[in-house]
């Protein structure tokens, strides 16, 4: 905040109102000065508030949590300092344009607001001992469900019958929910980086893409496992193993010191090298944490430097229209020497 030349920061983000405090619900607004936070939030949530806010008086407002920050910032204006007009810092990429229009009207001219971007998110980056401990445990019964996919995979079987299973088991081991919706893709829609479980069945032969997650403690799991139905060619055994390789590069260059982008870089040049460069389309991995998608972004042309205890998702891919795709991830935590892989696996290719 000093850095930013702010007086206080509203955060709205849950997310990094739960990081900060450690509120769970769905309705709330945390002030943070340079003395004080105090956090808002509606009737709905006055026990849950009263037994997990930490750091930070709670108030139960009638109004929404938005209104009733601003408006104890008015009526509070000292605690933040003499200087007028106060600069009040606030989440520029989670805060939609109506909001902002009502906190420049409730806030009028005592108060410039002063748009940030990841003041949080940084510092959620680096991950304490607790939370790589419910990372671990979120990956490790993340990765159990692949075992009941490799039950229920067989042809004729619908995407999202193999998604159903897997999300019942993980619900059954005590997951709070998944990650994200699981992508079951298999055939040509394999080639789809992001094929959410559909009605289509599964073909007689083919890749079948799993990437699936689960959320424990709050924290988010992520892998992709890619089988093969019926007997491989050699075309499809040259693209499973080209990416396994890329992966297997990409996390034996992880290490704290290291840009993402030499990350990336390692993964891209296998399969340059394997002249399947053009069908690696997304980045090559993720940052994870209280959300899915978190800072770093593991791309070409992303600079930011690994640290230990970053948290990151290595995930290469090969994606070919009209023929199939393959993509292998895990989830590793930067440490000075290099990563460890949680929960990890064989990668060879299961054939069903």
């Amino acid at each position: 905040m000093d850095r930013n030349h702010l007086e206080a920061l509203l955060v709205t983000h849950l997310p990094n109102i739960r990081y900060l405090c450690g509120f769970t619900g769905t309705s709330g607004a945390l002030v943070v000065g340079e003395n004080r936070s105090v956090f808002f939030t509606d009737g709905r949530y006055t026990e849950q508030a009263r037994a997990e806010v930490q750091g930070a008086r709670v108030v139960i407002a009638r109004k929404p949590p938005l209104a009733a920050a601003s408006e104890w910032v008015m009526s509070h204006a000292s605690f933040l300092g003499p200087k007028t007009p106060r600069r009040l810092g606030i989440e520029s990429e989670h805060l939609t344009v109506a909001a902002r229009t009502q906190l420049v009207n409730l806030l009028r001219s005592a108060f410039r607001l002063r748009e940030t971007r990841g003041l949080v998110e940084q510092a959620r980056m680096v991950k304490d001992a607790d939370e790589i401990s419910h990372l671990r445990a979120a990956s490790v019964l993340g990765a159990s469900l692949f075992e009941r996919a490799l039950e229920v995979i067989r042809p004729g079987v619908k995407e999202r019958e193999v998604a159903a299973e897997m999300e019942y088991t993980a619900r059954r081991a005590g997951a709070e929910e998944m990650s994200f919706p699981t992508i079951v893709a298999a055939g040509k829609r394999s080639a789809q980086p992001h094929g959410r479980a559909s009605n289509a069945a599964i073909p007689s032969r083919g890749f079948v893409v799993c990437d699936f997650g689960v959320i424990l403690a709050g924290y988010c799991s992520d892998r992709t496992r890619t089988v093969h139905v019926g007997r491989p060619t050699g075309q499809a055994r040259r693209v499973y193993e080209a990416v396994r390789e890329a992966q297997a590069a990409a996390i034996e260059t992880v290490k704290a010191g290291v840009s993402v982008d030499a990350i990336d870089r390692a993964a891209r040049t296998v399969l340059k090298d394997k002249d399947l460069a053009t069908h690696f389309t997304h980045s090559t991995g993720h940052g994870v944490g209280l959300e899915i998608h978190e800072p770093p972004r593991i791309a070409a042309g992303q600079m930011e430097i690994l640290r230990p205890g970053m948290v990151i998702t290595i995930e290469p891919g090969v994606y070919i229209a009209g023929s199939g795709g393959v993509r292998i991830e895990d989830t590793v935590v930067v440490t000075e020497r290099g990563c460890e892989v949680l929960a990890p696996a064989s990668k060879e290719l299961i054939t069903i």
